[in-house]
C-alpha cells in the first residue's frame, strides 16, 4: 500500500475555513515581496548558479538515497488549498519568446514531523526571496522555521527547502512562490497554441496537466492523491476571455506594469487532483444551454467554427449524456458548469479536466454538411468518455498511476452506454468488440504484456507513467469491466458503482475498494450467486497479464484453459501468483439455443452438456462478453464452418466475427491449421454485415502486411477481389449507383470497406468511379461531390492512383481547410501516394510545425509507414532523426509508442529484426521514453512474424491459388 489521503466531511469543512484564513496571509506576502521580486525576475531557464543542482552539503551520487532522489513525494505534508495567479503573454518578448508569470500560495498541513519541504517544480524560473526560492509562513498559532537553503532537482523535478528546524505535526503553513515560465508550443503544462483566422495569426494560452505537467505551470504537489482546493485568478488581455475549472465569479479591468489587462477570478474548485486543472486564455466564443438543475453547459471554439454551427451537435448531446450518467451512477453532477472547448493544438484526443474538458477540434466539432457519420460517432464516443470521468476519475480518483486502468478502462467501457443513450438508433454497443476487445487481444497475447494493475514500484518516472496510457489500460480495462458487468448483470454492477462513488467522493482509492462495493452489491441482491468473491474472480483478470484460450472438446465435454500466446515459443518472464489460470464465465449456446452460464474454475473440467454429436454444435462466449478466445475439436469447427457456408444468419453478427477472429489468431498461435482460419472467409461473398467483414479484413490485413512484398500477394489479391465483388455490387444497387447513403449506421461503414477493397483489388469500375469524383473536385474546388462518409477512402485511392498533380491539390485543400476533420482526412490521404519523392518530402514536412502541427507529426509518419512504398522511407527517416524526434515529441507523449508500433508493423525478415535491435542499441543513450515497452514488443512481434512467415508461406500461397480460380 502506498500513500492515500482520505478527508472526512468535517475535516473538509475545516480545510475550507483554513483556506479562507490563509488568504489574508497570502495577500500580505504578495505585497511584502513585490520589491524583492522586481530585483530577481529573469527569463525562463536563466536560473541561478544553484538553481539546477543540489548544494554541496546535500550532493549525492544519484541512486535514490535522499528524499529528493525519489520520484514519489514524501508523506510528511498534505496540501489543503492553493491560491494561484497566472498571467500568460500572448505576444512574444523582444527575444521572440512567449512567457507567463505567476504566483502561488499553497496551504499545507504537516502530518509527519520533517525539516524538508519537497514540492514539484519543472522548467520554472523562481523568484528568490532573501536568497531562497520561496517564502514559508505559519498559519494560526504555527511559527514557520527559517529556510536554511533551497534548491531545484532537475531529474526528479523538485523544489527542495531545507529548514532550520522541524515542522510541527498538525500545524499548517503557507508556501509562497513567484515564477516565470515559457509559454512554449510543446503541448504540455501551460502552453501556446496558434491558428490563423481570416489571415490573422492568433495565439491561445491553454493547458494539459495529465499526467505530470501541472508542475510546469506552478510549483505544486503533483500527485493524484494530493488533492486540494484551488482558487484561481488569471490576468489576461482585455480582448480575450479566461476559463478555468470553476465558474468565473469576477472580472476587473486594471493596469499592471503599464499594461491594460483584465483580471478574472474563479470560484474555488472542489477538492481535486492537480492533473485535472485547466487554464485557458483565448478570443473564443461559446454557445450554451441550461440543464433542468440550472447546470450551465457551454461549447467553446474559434468564432468561425461556432458561427458555422460546428458546436451544435456537441451541445445537443452533452446534456443527455450527463443526465444518463447522473441516473446510472445515482449521483448528481457535482459542479456548477460543464465547459467543453475545441483547441487547434492538443496532443491527446481529449482531457477530462473537471468542469473544463479540452478536445482536439476533430473530436468536438461537427459540420452537418462536411462531416461524416464516422466523425459524428467519434465525437459522441469521446464526449461520452470524458463526461464519464466527471465522476469516475475526477470525483473519485486513483491513488497512483499504477491503477490507471481503473480510470481509463471504466470510461472506455461506459462510453458505449452513454453514447448509446445519446444515439439509440445506432445500436453501437456492439462496436466494443472490434474497437476494444479484439484490439487489445493483439497486445495482451504477447509475452511482454503487463497486468492491468502494476505494482506501485513499477511506475515511478514521468515516462513510466505516460507508458501506462496504453491499450491495456483503456481497452483491456473496458473488456474485463464489461465481462464483470455481464456476469453480475448491469443493475447490480451499477448499484455497486453508486455506493463506491458516494463513499469515496472527493477522495482517492485503489482497485480493491471497487471490488468491496461490488461484493456488497452482490450480497445485497437476493438470489444472486457467483462462485467466488469479486476479489477472487477479478484479481485473476487484473493482477496477471494475458488471457486464456478455452478449448472445448464436444466429443467428450471436456474443457481446458491455457494462457494464450501469439507466439507459443515466446518465454513469459513475468511470474503470476495465479499460475496463469483464470475463473472464466462462459456464456454458450447449443445448436442455436442459449444455455445456462458455466464457470470454468480450474485448468481442466468436464461439462457433460457440452458433449454433442450429429448435426448439433456448440458455440461458446456468445456475443464475446468474456475476455478469452475459444477453440473446439475439429468436428465442431467443421460444423460451424458448414453453418457459415449454408446459413450464416443462424449465428449472431458478433459471433460470426468471433469465429473468424478466433480462428485466425489460433492459427497464428499454431493451435489450429492456417487453412482452417482462411476457410472462415469463404462465406464472405454472401455476408453483408459490417462487423464480420471488418473482422475478416483486419485479420487478412496481417497476411497483406506479411506478404505484400512477396508472390503470395499476387494470389491473395484475386481471392479478395472475388469475395468483395458481391458486396461492391450490393452497395452499388442499394445506393442507386452511389447516389444515396445507406440507411443503416454500420451499413455506411461497410460501404466504405466495399469501395476501398474493391479499388485496391481492381474490381471493374471502382478506380474509374473514384478518379472521376476526385477529378470533378479538382476542376471545381469549391464544390466537393464526394460524400463525407467516402472521403477518406476516395482521397486515399485517388492520390494512390494519381501523381504530383493529385497530391499538390490535396495539399492546397489541406492548408485551406476550415474544418479539422476534413484536414485530418486529407493529411492521412496524402500518405497514400506511391511516388517516393513525394513521400520523402511529406516526411520532411512532419517536422516543420508551420506545415504539420506538432500534435499531428507522429501520426503522419505512421500514415506514411502504412504505405508499402512509404514504410522503408519512414523507417530510415525516424532512425536518422531519432534524437530530434524523441526530444520534440517523445518525452511524455501518450501516443509516442504508436510511432514504433506503426513503423514496424510489416517487419518480418531477419534483416529487419537486426535493424530493429541495432536501432535499440544505437539509441540507448537517447532513450525511448513512453515507447520503451513498444520497442520491446516490436522486437517480440518481428521475431514471431519471421517464424510465422517461414512456417506458413507455402501453405498460404497454395490455398489462395486454389481458391482464386
Amino acid at each position: 500500500m502506498g500513500k492515500v489521503y482520505y478527508v472526512s466531511k468535517n475535516v473538509g469543512l475545516g480545510i475550507l475555513a483554513l483556506a479562507a484564513t490563509a488568504l489574508a496571509t497570502i495577500i500580505a506576502l504578495s505585497i511584502a515581496y513585490d520589491k524583492e521580486r522586481a530585483k530577481n525576475r529573469g527569463k525562463p531557464g536563466d536560473g541561478d548558479s544553484d538553481s539546477t543542482s543540489v548544494p554541496t552539503p546535500f550532493t549525492t551520487p544519484f541512486g535514490p538515497k535522499e528524499p529528493w532522489d525519489h520520484y514519489r513525494l514524501p508523506v510528511s505534508l498534505v496540501p489543503v488549498s492553493y491560491n494561484v495567479t497566472l498571467w500568460p503573454r500572448l505576444k512574444p518578448e523582444t527575444d521572440g519568446m512567449y512567457i507567463f508569470t505567476g504566483q502561488s500560495a499553497v496551504v499545507v498541513r504537516c502530518v509527519k514531523e520533517t525539516d524538508l519541504i519537497i514540492v514539484h517544480s519543472n522548467k520554472l524560473n523562481l523568484t528568490h526571496f532573501y536568497g531562497h526560492h520561496a517564502v514559508l509562513t505559519g498559519l494560526g498559532e504555527a511559527t514557520a522555521p527559517a529556510i536554511r537553503m533551497s534548491w531545484l532537482v532537475v531529474k526528479t523535478e523538485y523544489l527542495v527547502l531545507q529548514l532550520q528546524s522541524r515542522l510541527a505535526v498538525g500545524a499548517s503553513y503557507v508556501l509562497y512562490t513567484e515564477f516565470q515560465g515559457e509559454l512554449a508550443d510543446d503541448l504540455q503544462g501551460f502552453y501556446r497554441s496558434e491558428y490563423t483566422e481570416d489571415g490573422v495569426r492568433k495565439v491561445v494560452a491553454t493547458s494539459q496537466m495529465q499526467a505530470t505537467y501541472a508542475r510546469k505551470a506552478f510549483p505544486c504537489f503533483d500527485e493524484p492523491a494530493m488533492k486540494a482546493v484551488f482558487n484561481v485568478t488569471i490576468i489576461h488581455d482585455q480582448d480575450t476571455v479566461a476559463l478555468s475549472n470553476g465558474m468565473e465569479i469576477g472580472t476587473k479591468d486594471s493596469v499592471i506594469d503599464g499594461v491594460p489587462v483584465r483580471v478574472t477570478t474563479f470560484e474555488p474548485t472542489e477538492r481535486m487532483s492537480t492533473y485535472l486543472l485547466a487554464f485557458i486564455v483565448s478570443d473564443f466564443v461559446n454557445i450554451k444551454s441550461t440543464q433542468n438543475n440550472d447546470l450551465l453547459i457551454r461549447i467553446w471554439a474559434r468564432r468561425k467554427a461556432i458561427d458555422c454551427r460546428q458546436g451544435d451537435y456537441a451541445l445537443n448531446i452533452t446534456g443527455a449524456i450527463l443526465q444518463f450518467y447522473e441516473h446510472y451512477y445515482n449521483a448528481t453532477y457535482p459542479l456548477s458548469k460543464s465547459d467543453q472547448i475545441a483547441l487547434p493544438d492538443f496532443n491527446a484526443g481529449a482531457m477530462e479536466n473537471w468542469g473544463l474538458v479540452t478536445y482536439r477540434e476533430t473530436v468536438l466539432l461537427f459540420d452537418p454538411i462536411m462531416s461524416s457519420t464516422g466523425n459524428k460517432e467519434r465525437i459522441t464516443f469521446v464526449i461520452s468518455h470524458e463526461l464519464a470521468h466527471m465522476w469516475f476519475g475526477n470525483l473519485v480518483t486513483l491513488q497512483w498511476w499504477n491503477d490507471l486502468w481503473l480510470n481509463e478502462g471504466f470510461a472506455s467501457y461506459v462510453e458505449y452506454l452513454g453514447a448509446d443513450y445519446a444515439e439509440p438508433t445506432w445500436s453501437i454497443k456492439d462496436e466494443i468488440i472490434m474497437s476494444d476487445v479484439y484490439k487489445v487481444f493483439a497486445v495482451d497475447a504477447l509475452a511482454s504484456s503487463h497486468p492491468l494493475s502494476r505494482r506501485e514500484e513499477e511506475v515511478n518516472t514521468p515516462a513510466q507513467i505516460s507508458e501506462m496510457f496504453n491499450t491495456i489500460s483503456y481497452s483491456k480495462g473496458a473488456a474485463v469491466l464489461r465481462m464483470l458487468s455481464e456476469f453480475l448483470t448491469e443493475p447490480v454492477f451499477a448499484k455497486g458503482l453508486s455506493s463506491y462513488l458516494n463513499k469515496f467522493a472527493f477522495g482517492n482509492t485503489v482497485y480493491t475498494d471497487l471490488w468491496d462495493h461490488l461484493q456488497q452489491a452482490v450480497e445485497n441482491t437476493p438470489g444472486m450467486h457467483i462462485p467466488h468473491t469479486i476479489h477472487d474472480i477479478m484479481n485473476r483478470w487484473t493482477l496477471q497479464m494475458g488471457f486464456p484460450v478455452v478449448t472445448i472438446d464436444t466429443r467428450t465435454g471436456s474443457i481446458t484453459q491455457k494462457h494464450f500466446l501469439l507466439d507459443p515459443d515466446s518465454v513469459v518472464n513475468r511470474p503470476s501468483q495465479f499460475n496463469y489460470t483464470w475463473f472464466v464465465p462462459i456464456k454458450w449456446m447449443k445448436t442455436g439455443v442459449e444455455q445456462q452460464q458455466y464457470w470454468l474454475l480450474q485448468e481442466t473440467d468436464t461439462h457433460s452438456l457440452m458433449r454433442v454429436s450429429g448435426e448439433d454444435w456448440v458455440l461458446a462466449n456468445t456475443n464475446v462478453v468474456g475476455y478469452f478466445r475459444v477453440n473446439y475439436d475439429l468436428a465442431n469447427w467443421d460444423r460451424l464452418l458448414s453453418l457459415l457456408n449454408t446459413n450464416h444468419q443462424v449465428l449472431s453478427i458478433i459471433n460470426r466475427a468471433q469465429i473468424i477472429d478466433d480462428a485466425f489468431n489460433l492459427a497464428r498461435a499454431k493451435i489450429i491449421n492456417t487453412t482452417l482460419a482462411l476457410t472462415t472467409t469463404k462465406y464472405l461473398s454472401k455476408e453483408r454485415d459490417y462487423i464480420p467483414w471488418e473482422s475478416a479484413l483486419r485479420n487478412l490485413n496481417y497476411y497483406i502486411l506479411m506478404f505484400d512484398r512477396t508472390e503470395v500477394y499476387g494470389a491473395l489479391q484475386p481471392y479478395l477481389k472475388k469475395q468483395i465483388q458481391p458486396l461492391f455490387e450490393h452497395f452499388k444497387m442499394i445506393t442507386a449507383n452511389w447516389t444515396k447513403v445507406p440507411t443503416g449506421h454500420t451499413d455506411q461503414y461497410n460501404q466504405i470497406n466495399a469501395i476501398g477493397i474493391a479499388c485496391s483489388t481492381g474490381v471493374q469500375g471502382c478506380s474509374e468511379l473514384i478518379n472521376s469524383w476526385y477529378r470533378q473536385w479538382m476542376e471545381n474546388p469549391h464544390h466537393n461531390p464526394i460524400h463525407p462518409n467516402l472521403k477518406s477512402t476516395v482521397y486515399c485511392s485517388a492520390i494512390a492512383f494519381g501523381g504530383v498533380e493529385e497530391w499538390d491539390f490535396a495539399w492546397r485543400m489541406f492548408k485551406n481547410a476550415t474544418l479539422a476533420s476534413e484536414a485530418s482526412r486529407l493529411r492521412s490521404a496524402m500518405a497514400c501516394t506511391k511516388v517516393p519523392w513525394l513521400l520523402n518530402r511529406y516526411l520532411e514536412y512532419t517536422l516543420d510545425p508551420t506545415k504539420i502541427r506538432k500534435q499531428d507529426a507522429t501520426s503522419t509518419i505512421q500514415y506514411i509507414a502504412r504505405n508499402i512504398v512509404g514504410m522503408p522511407l519512414a523507417w530510415n527517416f525516424v532512425r536518422a532523426r531519432w534524437s530530434y524526434i524523441f526530444e520534440q515529441y517523445g518525452q511524455g507523449s501518450f501516443s509516442f509508442s504508436n510511432l514504433i508500433n506503426g513503423i514496424t508493423k510489416r517487419f518480418s525478415t531477419e534483416f529487419e529484426l537486426q535493424e530493429l535491435k541495432k536501432f535499440k542499441e544505437d539509441n540507448l543513450h537517447v532513450g525511448f521514453g513512453s515507447a520503451t515497452l513498444a520497442l520491446e514488443q516490436a522486437i517480440e512481434k518481428t521475431t514471431a512474424n519471421i517464424k510465422w512467415v517461414a512456417e506458413n508461406k507455402a501453405h498460404v500461397l497454395k490455398w489462395f491459388n486454389d481458391e482464386s480460380t
